[in-house]
């Protein structure tokens, strides 16, 4: 379905929760029955002003009439992990993929945590915050691998 199909279905849909025809609503943004259909059908795509003035008859917003409930991984096995190593042999798991569009980034590597001019070993159990508004960086803190639960917001990388 192409986005003037699904912006007609959407219209047709709230003009029918709201109980009106199409020349109801017509009548009402002063424009033809015959656009009203065309629209529904996904044959013409309105302005912006045009369907910023339907929603409105049809009781809602812009926002409200674009945003979408979509089904959400909420679970992310193991196989979902995305593994990346830098260019200085650091080697970072997302643990969840998609984490960034959440202002959300949970990864998991090696580190050592250098902020301003000192550096910090974080061990098994540890936890560690700072404002990322000086110079820092993360590092390995030993020749074995360490496993951390990064949570930045807003992501940063």
């Amino acid at each position: 379905m192409n986005i003037e199909e699904q912006i007609g279905a959407k219209i047709r849909d709230l003009r029918n929760q709201n109980g009106l025809t199409q020349e109801e609503l017509a009548d009402r943004t002063e424009l033809t029955k015959g656009f009203i259909s065309q629209l529904e059908r996904g044959l013409t795509a309105p302005s912006v002003s045009t369907l910023l003035d339907i929603v409105e008859c049809l009781g809602t917003n812009l926002s409200d009439f674009f945003h979408e409930e979509d089904d959400q991984q909420i679970v992310f096995p193991k196989e979902d992990y995305f593994e990346k190593e830098d260019e200085s042999g650091n080697s970072i798991t997302w643990l969840i993929a998609t984490a960034q569009s959440r202002s959300l980034e949970p990864i998991q590597g090696k580190i050592q945590v250098h902020y301003a001019d000192k550096a910090y070993v974080v061990r098994k159990g540890d936890s560690f915050i700072f404002q990322a508004n000086k110079k820092h960086r993360i590092s390995s803190a030993s020749k074995r691998v360490s496993t951390i639960l990064w949570i930045s917001s807003p992501p940063s990388f």
